[in-house]
């Protein structure tokens, strides 16, 4: 099989080096519209090759897609319209209904599976990528019905043959408990990161006070921003409703705080904690985003 990878960043570079690692392809061909990421990806012997789109789509068997979310929606259009009639086309974006809906109605829209591998780093370019990023993490498949099966088939088998586990989920269902449990993450790590900078100029003071709780909240700000911003503007509607649970909470806790009520803050925490259940509990929060 010879599979082309459009995108060379983490998640492109990562399925690169498993795919040619569980030796799933004969051959990888990589397509990014940056230079010098395509040369490194090269370097690193991410990819065989590097080629014009045209010519990647005109040899690969499986073609993936893994760049930032609005560019996916005009690129998967143009790949569908120059695909072979048993080449399949996957994207790796973390936005599922806006990229269905640009496609529902194109002739090879069998031809296509919409995929959200659940995994990633606040690291990006193909110098981030690494062996392992996706063993044992979830990979949600969406509106399954709307693929052919040999399309989902070569899409499980990839995903499954590099350690994933695979769900499928309505892309409108997706993108609400996406904004919930991923975006709002990382709108959270921006703000506090934003909220940090301005209070505290000193960046010396902020190295030496972070302890291990402020680095791991904080980490996803260092995430692209080429990246998340088309994700915060294509899930808009989900992230907005997100935003105004968040902002009451934040709010309630404020509250708490200005009125100096011990008892309620304790309580509050104390139902906060309840998350630890959940997330320890893996076949749970499956049925939870189901």
């Amino acid at each position: 099989m010879i599979v082309t990878i459009i995108g060379l960043g983490l998640i492109g570079g990562s399925l690169a080096i498993d795919i040619r690692k569980q030796e799933i392809a004969m051959k990888i061909i990589g397509v990014d519209k940056d230079y010098k990421n395509a040369e490194t990806a090269l370097s690193l012997d991410l990819v065989d090759e590097i080629s014009n789109l045209n010519e990647a789509l005109a040899e690969a068997d499986f073609i993936i897609i893994a760049i930032p979310v609005d560019q996916a929606r005009v690129v998967l259009n143009q790949v569908l319209d120059n695909i072979n009639t048993n080449t399949v086309v996957m994207d790796v974006g973390s936005t599922k209904e806006g990229i269905c809906k640009s496609t529902e109605i194109h002739k090879n829209r069998r031809n296509f599976v919409a995929t959200h591998p659940i995994a990633g780093t606040e690291n990006y370019g193909p110098s981030a990528a690494f062996s392992g990023l996706f063993k044992d993490k979830l990979c949600i498949i969406c509106d399954p019905e709307k693929s052919g099966d040999f399309a989902i088939a070569k899409t499980e088998f990839l995903y499954r043959t590099i350690g994933m586990k695979i769900i499928y989920m309505k892309s409108k269902e997706h993108d609400l408990h996406a904004a919930y449990v991923s975006h709002l993450s990382h709108i959270s790590s921006f703000t506090l990161g934003m909220t940090v900078l301005e209070i505290e100029n000193n960046e010396k003071t902020i190295f030496e006070l972070a302890g291990s709780g402020f680095e791991s909240t904080v980490r996803l700000a260092k995430s692209s921003p080429d990246m998340w911003a088309p994700i915060f503007e294509q899930n808009s509607e989900h992230l907005s409703q997100a935003l105004d649970s968040y902002i009451k909470n934040l709010k309630y806790f404020k509250k708490l705080i200005d009125m100096k009520d011990t008892v309620k803050i304790h309580a509050a925490i104390k139902q906060a904690n309840d998350i630890r259940r959940i997330l320890e509990n893996e076949d749970l929060m499956i049925e939870k985003i189901k």
